[in-house]
C-alpha cells in the first residue's frame, strides 16, 4: 500500500520493466477508448500492458487490483451501458482516485447511469466486499496476483464469483523456479511484483485444485531488470510477464475433441480471433480442437460465436506453456 499509494507517483517511478510490458498489440477500437480517459486516472496507473479479452458486449467483469481504474473506464466503453464493471484495489489512494472520475467518464461516454464502481478490499476476501457467488462473466486482473501472498484463494474467489462458463482472463509476472526467501522478503522487489512471482508450473497445479480449465497460454515477454543490484539479489532465476485464460467449464460439458468454425462477428476480431498461443480461428475455418478446448467455446461466451461438431482428427495442439 505504501509502494503503490505514497512511494510511486507515477508509472515513470517504477525501477523494472515488469508492470510496463505489453500484452498483446492494441486494436484501434481500444486506442480510440483509451483517449477518453481522464489523465490523472492514466498517470497513477501501475498495470502491465493491457488486459482486454475479446467478445465482451454486455458483459460483467470484476477488475482484480483496479488501482486507478484506467482498465475499468476503457472496459466500461467496451462493455456498453448495459454491461458493468466493478473495480477491487486494497491501496486506498487508487480508489479514491478512480472514484473521483466516475461522473466524468460517464458524462464523456455518454451514459445515462454509471456502469461501473470502485471498492476497498482484497482480491483474496471478496466476500467482504459484497460480491456474490457466480456474479460475473469475466475477472480480469492486470500484474497484480504475484502481490498476493496467497495466490490460492485469489484463484479461488475468482472460481466463485464466477458464472458457468465465465473466464479469468489475467497478466501476471512468473519465475523459472521457486523463489529463494531472501528474493520473497525484498521490499522493492515486492513492489516491483517481482519477489511475489508465482513458479509458472504452480499455476498449473492451482488452477486445476480449484476446479479452473487447464490454463490457456495467450502471450509471453520476458522481464529484464535493468538494476545491477536487484539482478544480484535474484540470481540466475529468469522472469517473463504472461497472460492466461482459465474457464470456468461446468461438469459435465467435456464430450471430446471436435471441430470448430469460427462464424465471425467479435467486434474487433470480426475476420480472425487469435484465442491463445495454440489456436487462431479464420472467420469460416474449419479448426480441430481437444475436447478442452471444445468445452470452452461451446460453455463460455463465445458458444453463438462458433459452429462446434463432435470428432474430427485428434491432430489438435496439445495446450501447455511456451
Amino acid at each position: 500500500q505504501d509502494y503503490y499509494g505514497k512511494e510511486l507517483q507515477k508509472s515513470e517511478d517504477l525501477k523494472t520493466n515488469a508492470c510496463i510490458t505489453s500484452a498483446r498489440p492494441v486494436s484501434k477500437l481500444v486506442r480510440d477508448a483509451l483517449e477518453h480517459i481522464h489523465e490523472e486516472v492514466v498517470a497513477r496507473y501501475y498495470g502491465c500492458g493491457l488486459v482486454i479479452p475479446e467478445c465482451l458486449s454486455a458483459c460483467r467483469i470484476l477488475d482484480l487490483g483496479s488501482g486507478s481504474g484506467r482498465d475499468c473506464y476503457l472496459l466500461s466503453q467496451l462493455v456498453g451501458e448495459q454491461g458493468h464493471v466493478t473495480g477491487i484495489d486494497m491501496t486506498e489512494g487508487q480508489v479514491e482516485v478512480a472514484k473521483k472520475h466516475i461522473a466524468y467518464h460517464m458524462d464523456k461516454f455518454g451514459y445515462r447511469k454509471p456502469n461501473v464502481e470502485f471498492f476497498h478490499g482484497y482480491m483474496e476476501k471478496l466476500g467482504d466486499a459484497g460480491v456474490a457467488d457466480e456474479s460475473y462473466d469475466i475477472v480480469i486482473s492486470n500484474c497484480v496476483i504475484n502481490l498476493a501472498p496467497d495466490k490460492r484463494a485469489v484463484l479461488q474467489e475468482a472460481f466463485r464469483v464466477l458464472k458457468p462458463g465465465g473466464e479469468m482472463y489475467f497478466s501476471d509476472v512468473y519465475a523459472s523456479q521457486r523463489l529463494s526467501e531472501t528474493v520473497r522478503k525484498h521490499r522493492v522487489l515486492w513492489g516491483e511484483c517481482l519477489a511475489g512471482a508465482l513458479f509458472w508450473r504452480d499455476l498449473y497445479s492451482i488452477a486445476e485444485e480449484v476446479g479452473f480449465s487447464p490454463p490457456c497460454l495467450v502471450t509471453a515477454s520476458p522481464i529484464t531488470i535493468g538494476d545491477k543490484e536487484l539482478e544480484g539479489v535474484v540470481g540466475d532465476c529468469r522472469f517473463v510477464s504472461a497472460t492466461y485464460r482459465l474457464f470456468k467449464v461446468p461438469a459435465g460439458s467435456r464430450t471430446g475433441p471436435g471441430q470448430a468454425t469460427y462464424n465471425g462477428g467479435i467486434v474487433g476480431h470480426e475476420r480472425e480471433l487469435a484465442f491463445d498461443a495454440n489456436f487462431t480461428f479464420k472467420e469460416g475455418e474449419v479448426v480441430d480442437v481437444d475436447a478442452e478446448m471444445a468445452a470452452i467455446l461451446q460453455s463460455s461466451r463465445f458458444a453463438e460465436k462458433f459452429l462446434i461438431r463432435a470428432g474430427g482428427a485428434n491432430a489438435a495442439a496439445p495446450q501447455g506453456c511456451c
